[in-house]
């Protein structure tokens, strides 16, 4: 991932030009109501810069899944209420965000046309039109119009190529905007020139949904940590007596494979050496720490015992880079939390307290640091889902080569 073609808008005179932007606001709701406005408070610092040098911020953004059919539920007005509130309680705007009801066409045009220099509209869900998901470059041309200048600042989205991420770089002046470079410049710094040692933990249910990843990895890391139901999948293929625990024994070869592809960058891999076993999958069921030869036949391994958490501890210590997806166990359960919460917080305690870079990203490693209340240490933690795994499997993302190459 490169940012070397790449042009910043903090460079750009931008006082009364429209400044198109490309947003992740795609926010959770619960019945009607934002359950959690985590994405728009990323943005918000964005609109700030934008608006306090004088520009026309016109925003755009896609909501949930319409299949290019307008979809009342899934408009974006209650996200541009809750803009609105937000920087009016940071004193970023007094005026309101000024909402239009379709991204292109007139309503766009007149939202657009009425704004004043240090003012916002919001476009309607740019996936009320087929033309988006199908990267049209008609559409994108009519979204273009809107703005002198466009600018990605959604690196979450930024894995697919529509017309809002992808074609209208070539339709304007495309730059990158400072949360997008900023995500870039913590992930390039993990994985693309980090400072080494490095380890990846990478955890989860399954390897079959993360071999290319695991697969990446394992050529450009110093070290790799396999937690969760796949390192049951590694220790099986290794002979290794698992009981009932979650296994994919048909993806055997592939571990074999990443294995092999690890010797060869001369990457070492890290699997647990003791495990905590439940013979049944619920809060508070009982359990055991044992070694890896007494898991018992109606066993399930659910959590990495304390001896493999010491053992990890000791090599992180040695690390000045990590990289961090997935859980090392059921932590959405107790007591199977205790091994991810333990790595966790020494991670955080060897960035706040030794300089540790550490990036971490996927849903369920976000929800595990944030409640092992841990985020804030963590040098960056990405919330881009599906981007942030394409990535970390070595992928070009269409938005970003997008902006290297485009106008």
């Amino acid at each position: 991932m490169s940012e070397s073609g790449m042009k910043s808008i903090a460079s750009v005179d931008v006082a009364g030009k429209r400044v198109l932007v490309r947003a992740d606001l795609n926010v959770p709701m619960r019945d009607g109501e934002i359950s959690d406005a985590t994405r728009i408070e990323r943005f918000l610092p964005t609109v700030k810069d934008l608006l306090e040098r004088g520009a026309r911020v016109v925003i755009m953004s896609h909501f949930q899944r319409p299949k290019g059919k307008v979809v009342p539920s899934m408009s974006l007005l209650p996200v541009a209420t809750k803009l609105a509130h937000m920087l009016k309680d940071r004193q970023i705007l007094n005026a309101k965000v000024r909402f239009a009801e379709n991204c292109i066409g007139p309503a766009a045009h007149k939202a657009v046309d009425k704004l004043e220099n240090g003012q916002v509209a919001l476009l309607e869900n740019l996936r009320f039109h087929e033309g988006e998901e199908a990267n049209d470059e008609s559409f994108a041309k009519e979204l273009a119009q809107l703005g002198d200048f466009y600018v990605n600042d959604a690196f979450s989205c930024s894995h697919r190529a529509h017309a809002s991420t992808h074609a209208i770089a070539w339709a304007l002046p495309a730059y990158v905007g400072p949360s997008m470079k900023a995500e870039l410049d913590a992930l390039s710094a993990a994985l693309d020139d980090p400072q080494r040692p490095t380890a990846a933990i990478v955890g989860g249910a399954k390897v079959s949904t993360k071999i290319p990843v695991l697969t990446n990895l394992a050529k450009k890391m110093d070290m790799l940590v396999i937690g969760g139901g796949m390192a049951n999948t590694f220790l099986h293929a290794q002979g290794v007596q698992i009981g009932k625990s979650l296994c994919e024994p048909d993806f055997a070869d592939e571990v074999h494979k990443i294995n092999a592809a690890a010797a060869e960058s001369g990457c070492k891999i890290l699997l647990p050496i003791d495990v905590v076993v439940a013979d049944e999958f619920k809060e508070g069921a009982h359990n055991v720490t044992c070694e890896l030869d007494a898991v018992a036949e109606e066993g399930m391994i659910l959590d990495a015992g304390p001896k493999t958490i010491d053992m990890y501890k000791e090599h992180l210590a040695t690390c000045k880079t990590i990289l961090w997806n997935g859980p090392l166990g059921a932590f959405e359960i107790k007591p199977f939390d205790v091994g991810t919460f333990e790595l966790a917080r020494e991670a955080a305690r060897l960035s706040r307290e030794n300089g540790l870079i550490s990036v971490a990203g996927g849903g369920d490693t976000v929800a595990a640091l944030n409640t092992a209340g841990v985020s804030e240490d963590f040098t960056y933690i990405s919330t881009a889902g599906g981007a942030f795994l394409e990535w970390l499997e070595g992928r070009e993302l269409p938005g970003v080569v997008a902006l290297e190459i485009g106008n």
